[in-house]
């Protein structure tokens, strides 16, 4: 969507978008500090009160990462589920696109040739064809696996004999667990324990990449500002933006599309 005052000027981001993110962030990093807090024993805060905070938290970032955000990815476009399958595998799987993007990102540390463009927007659709950086598409593979992981194994770290719905959860977890835990001269408890700790290292580490390496550049400050307060991207500006006529995988091979310099291309070729 394009603002009406400015035609270069779009919607990178929703208000939910920026809400499940900014929920997100507030969640992780809750998480993470009162959790090795409670593993550690910081003196910073009570155990009694960093444990409540953990626990308010928890429910928090479920609820973002499994019912909001996948709403807000399977929302953004319209059409039916090969449209929405297909929005999602563009905007967060990791494709050969990527692959030719990261490997000029990594030339291009090395000094030879330009930073790829990541953010890729179709005139012709409205739409982005895709904005996240290529490692951030495996980034967001690996987060959902450590979500899932670290959830798993906090629900018998707070109650072995957990319940939903009068199913004994916690100890089909704990018997999961008996079946691996003895190959690592652990309980199945002890497994849990060092597997939730061990994710929540991942995440500290995947902190210091998202914000920390990836990000610490000043022409990527824009994006700080729209996903946490505007949603708006100005695309006239030329990093890391590409601005597309047509989308080149959807013409029949030999056909012809204009990117953003108006530049003829065959797509057969590319």
């Amino acid at each position: 969507m394009k603002a009406k005052n400015n035609p270069m000027v779009v919607e990178r981001y929703t208000v939910l978008d920026r809400t499940a993110h900014t929920f997100h962030a507030v969640a992780m990093l809750v998480l993470i500090i009162t959790g090795l807090k409670i593993y550690a024993g910081w003196d910073f805060m009570t155990f009694h009160n960093a444990r409540a905070l953990h626990m308010i938290m928890v429910p928090v970032l479920l609820a973002v990462n499994w019912i909001l955000i996948p709403y807000n990815i399977f929302s953004a476009i319209e059409g039916g589920v090969q449209e929405k399958l297909a929005h999602f595998m563009d905007h967060y799987v990791f494709g050969p696109e990527d692959v030719t993007r990261l490997k000029a990102i990594l030339l291009n540390f090395f000094g030879k040739g330009e930073y790829p463009a990541f953010t890729i927007y179709d005139e012709v659709s409205g739409h982005y064809q895709t904005k996240l950086h290529p490692v951030m598409k495996i980034l967001v593979v690996l987060e959902g696996t450590a979500i899932f992981v670290i959830a798993v194994s906090g629900i018998v770290i707070y109650r072995l004999d957990w319940m939903l719905f009068g199913l004994p959860v916690g100890s089909w977890i704990l018997s999961a667990g008996d079946l691996v835990a003895p190959a690592f001269a652990m309980t199945s408890l002890q497994f849990y324990r060092a597997l939730h700790l061990l994710m929540t290292y991942w995440f500290v580490f995947e902190l210091v990449v998202h914000v920390f390496i990836l990000e610490l550049d000043p022409h990527i400050w824009k994006y700080y500002w729209a996903i946490f307060w505007s949603g708006k991207e100005d695309l006239s500006d030329p990093h890391y933006v590409k601005i597309v006529k047509h989308t080149p995988k959807h013409l029949p091979d030999g056909e012809l599309w204009h990117d953003s310099s108006e530049r003829v291309v065959d797509v057969s070729k590319e």
